[in-house]
């Protein structure tokens, strides 16, 4: 991210945990934030596509830009925690947001996932590999432009934040299925970009697959 981009980010962040754009409420638009951040709109737009992969804002098309209820999400996501579900969980769900995003999804949302695909690439660590990874994941679900969908997919992030989760993918995350995943994601990227539902459906699924084959031998 360039830096003014995350001036922006810092900037609407700080408000929303300041209660200044409370759960639920809409954002300036994206003029009034050029104006009052002295920003340009291609800035805002960028820092408000990181905001949104990052499940804080929920953008609505031909309404704006609205905060996330990532409160009520977290308190909703019960007792699902075990690596088995979180994975049964992606399964069933994340293919079905491939048609939504081929719909909907827009080339700043596209040139994001690029991005955490590149950050990943460079990640040093396990954990901001795996931050990588799920910034791309809810990136996807926050392409679909439809705010039960991007909630619901917050709640397999939030699964993903269990301790279990983590151990799991420390002890499994090797160099080389690094590679496949990052593989697989650019593979799933540009089915996105070409709209193609049926290779981006079958690309998400063998990715989901080869994840839990590799953390779960099964």
């Amino acid at each position: 991210m360039q830096a003014n981009d995350q001036t922006v980010r810092t900037y609407i962040v700080n408000a929303i945990e300041a209660g200044t754009y409370p759960a639920g409420s809409r954002l300036p638009t994206e003029r009034a934030l050029c104006e009052m951040l002295s920003v340009g709109r291609g800035v805002v737009r960028s820092a408000l596509s990181v905001l949104e992969g990052e499940g804080r804002i929920v953008r609505v098309a031909g309404s704006g830009s609205y905060v996330a209820e990532r409160e009520v999400q977290g308190k909703s996501l019960g007792t699902v925690s075990s690596p088995i579900q979180i994975m049964d969980a992606r399964l069933a769900f994340e293919p079905t947001l491939v048609r939504l995003v081929a719909t909907n999804g827009t080339t700043t949302d596209f040139d994001y996932m690029a991005k955490c695909i590149a950050a990943g690439a460079e990640a040093r660590t396990i954990e901001q590999f795996e931050h990588w990874d799920a910034a791309f994941h809810e990136a996807i679900a926050a392409a679909t432009r439809n705010p039960v969908m991007i909630a619901a997919y917050k709640l397999v992030t939030e699964a993903r934040n269990t301790g279990e989760w983590g151990a799991l993918k420390r002890r499994t995350l090797t160099d080389e299925a690094r590679a496949t995943y990052q593989k697989h994601h650019e593979r799933i990227l540009e089915a996105l970009r070409q709209r193609d539902i049926e290779a981006g459906e079958e690309a998400l699924r063998e990715h989901l697959r080869e994840i839990r084959s590799t953390m779960l031998g099964h």
